[in-house]
Formats: C-alpha cells, structure tokens, sequence
C-alpha cells in the first residue's frame, strides 16, 4: 500500500491524478508497467549516442528469436506499423517508390481487409491503410465473410491483405487467420497481420501471416514501440519506408533498447507462473466482489483466446440502483483514477483487468467499487445514459487545453 500511495504523491506534484488501471493495456492509460530491467535498459541508453541502424539489426535478431520470424523491425508503434508495413508490401525495396508515397501511381495500391475487422482502437485500422497512399478494398459484411469473397477480391491490383486478430473484431462468422492466408498464398498476395495486445506470436506465423505487428507495451509490457516481425525481404521493405512515409514513425534509440529489453525478459520469463499468479488475483477480486445485491460476476476468458481472463461485473440497476455505464464514470472521478472496462457497459457489464495491478491496487479499486454502490443509488445523474467511446474520446480532446 506504501508504494501506491508514494506513486500517487509522485503524480500529485505534477498536478494531475494517479491511474489504477483495471481496464486493460490500451495506450491511453499508458498500456503497460515497464519491467525494472526493462526500465533500466531505457535509463542506460539515453545518455549515449549510438548509431541506430546497428541497434535495428540487434533488434531483428532478438525480434526472430523472440517470435520465430526470419527478421524483425522496431518502429513507433503498433498502428504504424499497419502502414510502414502496407507501404513495403507497395514498393518493396524500390527506393523511387518509397520516396514517391503517399503517391501511389504505377504500383499496385488495393489492400484487401474484411468488414468485420476495420474496427477503431483510437483511429480505425482502414485509416492506418489509408496513410500509405493504398486504397482499401472491404469483403464481406460486418458478421460474415467467406472465401469466395476474398478469391475475388484479390485482383491484379492487390498488394496486400490485412488481417486484424483482436477483441475489438467481430469473434464468429468471419475467416480465420489459417483460411485467410492460405486463399491469399494462392494469390501470391502479403498477408499483414495486426496483432498488436496478442500473445501467440510465434503460432500465427506458423499460420501463414507473412509479417505479425505487435504492440511493445501491450504484452511484453516494454515501451511504446511497434515491433514488424516476419519474412526477411518484407521487413527489409519495411526499413526502407524510413526514407519515406515511415520517417515520421522512427522509433527512438530508447525505444528501440526498451524492445530488445522487452523480448529478452519475455523469453525468460516464467510464463505459466504468471499466468497462475494473474488467475490466483482474478479469483480474489471475485471473492472481494461476492455476495452484492445486483452484482453477478462471471469469468469471461479472453476473447481472441490469450491465457487469461477477466472478470466480468454484470450490473442490475434495478436492484443497485446505478446503471453499469454510470458505476464506470463514477470510477473515473477519483483520485486515483480507477479506470475499468466499459466497451460493453451499454449491455450492462463492466471488465474487470488484473494482469498490471497489484494487490494493494486491487485493494484500492474493490474499496471504491463498494464505497459507489452506497452512495450512487438515488444521486442524480445525468450519466445513466451510455455514451459511445468516440464521444467520450472527443470530450477530453475538446478538455485538453482548457
């Protein structure tokens, strides 16, 4: 409890408010704690010069060792690398062309992408495509694409298909990672695939991706950074965008040690300990949670099938007086911050994450938890309505300044 409070007073100087995040690693609450080696790594190397191009080459053995891919590259984070990544499968290591884009004359420039899969993660997957200079060619409907979809979508004018592996992305109907790949091997067509918060880096190659994009701060919890792994001459493409639409997508030198850092502890880390030790607190939230009137709590492993779960907070307004939306609002207003899950609040549950917090933290979100059910019940409250998270986005942009 002593280190929650300390790091609280740390944020109080700055004038702003601590975060307990019990949301998830998304990068608006700054996705992951970075390991101390991780931390030290980054420390290390920022007094220093160091030629970057030999620390990219450090990183793509760590990279293929970490993954299983022939080479790796660290650009600045996971979304760009969607378009470092569609621009290499645009000009391949043709420097007239790389210096051409976003003008994408002569080259082919369609990427195929499924309905399902343009979601939005702070900008949507399309728009990512879209910076390259490509045009997006959407298959299927928003619940179901087939093969026959892609075969023929996979014309003459077709450089890349992306594929999205996510919990944001429709779960059925739509084709898998192995079927998808397979029908565009057919074509000889780059599959790109966007796996950024996912685990099984290794697998999916296996499956047929030709480059997997990861999220450094998501699971390895590294820095921010964006890490392209898969076949050699595509990421050696994928370098080559740094002279081009990928100069303002460097990553950094800190970056860049703080991925190389990252892998290295993943690959040594004790993984099914871990993962007992995120269970094991998963079930004392729900012993903590137990026995509220209104409150039914569920396990929900993760969707896109990761080695973990999360807790799943059902709300009954009608007995707790609140509804789920408002409850996750009403966590938000402290200090700290307690920020849960609430994607699916308007169907009346919030998510409750434990893989970046400790026990103390816990302590402090189930405190606050029980403390709003006694008070919010008969308080009135303009925010029992659910708000759509691009409004709530826009909101603290239109804030930010003020």
């Amino acid at each position: 409890m002593e280190r929650v409070v300390a790091l609280m007073d740390a944020f109080r100087s700055f004038g702003i408010r601590g975060v307990i995040n019990a949301s998830g690693t998304e990068t608006v609450h700054g996705a992951s704690r970075c390991a101390p080696e991780v931390a030290a790594a980054v420390a290390a190397i920022l007094p220093h010069w160091i030629e970057v191009s030999e620390l990219q080459r450090v990183a793509s053995a760590t990279i293929a060792a970490a993954t299983g891919a022939e080479a790796g590259f660290v650009t600045n984070c996971s979304a760009a690398g969607i378009s470092v990544a569609v621009a290499a499968a645009m000009t391949g290591c043709d420097m007239s062309r790389v210096e051409a884009l976003p003008d994408a004359a002569g080259m082919k420039s369609t990427v195929v992408l499924m309905k399902g899969h343009e979601v939005n993660y702070g900008a949507t997957v399309s728009q990512m495509i879209r910076l390259a200079g490509a045009r997006v060619r959407e298959i299927g409907t928003a619940t179901a694409c087939s093969g026959f979809q892609l075969r023929a979508a996979l014309s003459e004018d077709v450089a890349a298909a992306v594929y999205v592996l996510s919990h944001h992305t429709v779960q059925s109907g739509l084709l898998d990672l192995a079927t998808f790949s397979a029908i565009c091997r057919e074509r000889g067509v780059p599959v790109i695939l966007d796996a950024a918060a996912e685990y099984e880096w290794r697998a999916m190659l296996e499956t047929g991706a030709t480059v997997v994009i990861i999220s450094t701060q998501k699971a390895p919890a590294g820095p921010t950074a964006g890490v392209i792994a898969g076949q050699r001459d595509f990421v050696r493409a994928c370098m080559f965008q740094e002279r081009g639409i990928g100069r303002p997508m460097k990553a950094s030198k800190e970056a860049i040690v703080g991925t190389i850092a990252a892998l290295q502890a993943w690959m040594a880390a004790d993984h099914p300990a871990r993962q007992a030790e995120e269970a094991a607190r998963l079930d004392r939230a729900a012993a903590m949670l137990s026995n509220i009137a209104g409150l039914r709590l569920e396990v929900e492993p993760d969707p896109p099938g990761n080695p973990f779960s999360r807790l799943m907070l059902h709300i009954d307004p009608r007995v707790i007086g609140v509804t789920a939306f408002r409850l996750g609002q009403a966590l938000t207003q402290g200090d700290p911050k307690v920020v849960l899950r609430t994607l699916h609040a308007d169907r009346g549950y919030l998510l409750l994450d434990v893989r970046r917090i400790t026990d103390a933290e816990l302590d402090i979100v189930v405190e606050r938890l029980r403390a709003l059910l006694r008070s919010l019940p008969g308080t009135p409250g303009a925010t029992d309505r659910f708000v759509p998270g691009g409004d709530l986005a826009l909101g603290g942009l239109e804030r930010a300044l003020t």
